[in-house]
């Protein structure tokens, strides 16, 4: 597969910090090429090499791949621009937000990220607004260019049959899981413990009180070591009730108790756009009882005796009891978040769930065990294992969906390809020296 292309595909998921954030100043900022109206700099090209480089991909493309890479770019962003396709504000807003996240999870906290680029979270986001814009823009075009692929089975056997044998993907050990979820009680009395809590928190900041202390002392939420600063957010991007509550906020101003998926909130707006908030929140949750508990594990040990005694398939008694809305309609199978598919490598789990799931044996179902769903709330778990492959070379029994992926992706780097070269007769392209030295894979650009 050709880098080009293959670069592409991938530049959505890697880290693009625009030369704005990292500008050298050894760098002459030069124009190394022009498509249509949009420009490529030598420090575009520069900042892409040395991030590259840093994340030791390999092979290691030259600056001339990398260039050519760019000016194939901005030719779909180019034909973006002339096909009227529009990015959404807060599709932008989104994808920002998970860079952010990114680096801060990377360089430790936000204040130390703040600190590294001597720049506010606001302004670093303003400097990769109109590159992360253009690279969604890019990949929309090339989804329409390529959005009438199909993939034969006979194509993807023909693909396998003519990969070197150093191409073929080796493939960890992975597996398939069944599970059945319970959620324990929550009574009344904690309920209403909660709620008078969080009355007493807005009541002390109403009065004077700092918004941001209380969250770090009391909010159970991962924000609270930052004052409860979520950051923005769009109402796609947060909870319906918290982001109606937020909306509904003039700035400065504390919401009443709010009621989510994640618990109750009192939150603050501390800014806001037309189509996005920036909030900060305290969150609690009501405490289960221990007699809560004991009844979740013992209907789940109900649950499993059926199933034991064959009264119930495991897909039956997940479809019926299960309380994970993802998983109960196909019978508990769990989907790889990542993938797509319902493959998971051992790795990818939790600590405690890995070392359940690495000692069953195909069919076997694990004892039920104490958890938390993907926004911290407790639940009762038992998992069974459906599948399990042990490390290696892909085949097309084992991992026909994955050739059949790379088929596709390379049918799809094929058409764009062709769209690239026919393009490029009818746009304005000028490239610079050194870069007019470059032998550049399509031979179009010259």
């Amino acid at each position: 597969m050709n880098f080009l292309y293959k670069a592409i595909g991938f530049i959505s998921f890697i880290v693009v910090i625009s030369g704005k954030l990292l500008a050298q100043p050894y760098i002459v900022d030069k124009i190394a090429g022009v498509v249509g109206k949009n420009r490529i700099l030598y420090s575009d090209i520069e900042d892409q090499y040395m991030q590259l480089t840093a994340q030791g991909v390999k092979p290691m493309p030259s600056k001339c791949q990398i260039f050519e890479d760019m000016l194939a770019q901005k030719l779909l962003v180019n034909q973006a621009d002339v096909d009227s396709i529009v990015v959404e504000e807060g599709q932008v807003e989104m994808e920002l937000n998970d860079r952010i996240n990114y680096f801060i999870n990377q360089i430790g906290t936000e204040e130390r990220l703040v600190e590294y680029f001597g720049k506010s979270i606001i302004e670093i986001k303003e400097d990769m607004r109109d590159a992360v814009r253009d690279q969604i823009l890019m990949q929309m075009m090339r989804q329409k260019i390529t959005s009438d692929i199909t993939v034969t089975p006979s194509e993807v056997r023909s693909f396998y049959n003519d990969l070197p044998d150093d191409s073929i993907p080796f493939i960890d050990a992975e597996v398939e899981i069944n599970q059945i979820l319970l959620y324990p009680a929550t009574s009344d009395e904690a309920k209403f413990e909660v709620r008078e809590r969080l009355l007493e928190f807005r009541e002390r900041i109403v009065n004077g009180e700092n918004f941001a202390t209380l969250a770090v002392l009391y909010s159970e939420c991962t924000s609270a070591p930052r004052g409860g600063d979520i950051g923005w957010g769009t109402k796609s991007d947060l909870d319906p009730a918290y982001a109606k509550a937020a909306f509904a906020l003039k700035k400065g101003q504390v919401s009443k108790i709010v009621e989510s998926s994640f618990g109750y909130h009192i939150i603050q707006l501390l800014d806001r756009t037309d189509d996005r908030v920036h909030t900060r929140h305290i969150l609690m949750k009501p405490k289960i009882s221990f007699e809560a508990k004991e009844a979740a594990i013992h209907k789940m040990d109900s649950i499993v005796a059926l199933v034991r005694l064959d009264t119930l398939t495991f897909e039956h008694a997940a479809m019926q009891f299960s309380e994970d809305e993802d998983s109960k309609a196909n019978g508990g199978l769990r989907v790889n978040p990542l993938t797509g598919n319902t493959r998971f490598e051992l790795d990818q789990f939790d600590t405690k769930e890995y070392y359940i799931i690495r000692d069953l044996d195909i069919g076997e179902i694990s004892e039920c065990f104490e958890s938390a769903d993907d926004k911290g709330n407790l639940v009762y778990k038992v998992i069974r294992l459906k599948s399990k492959t042990e490390p290696h070379k892909a085949n097309l029994k084992q991992d026909y969906e994955l050739l059949k992926q790379m088929t596709a992706q390379k049918k799809q780097n094929e058409i764009v390809d062709e769209w690239v070269e026919e393009k490029i007769k009818s746009t304005y392209i000028r490239i610079s020296e050194p870069f007019s030295d470059c032998s550049f894979r399509l031979t179009g650009w010259k």
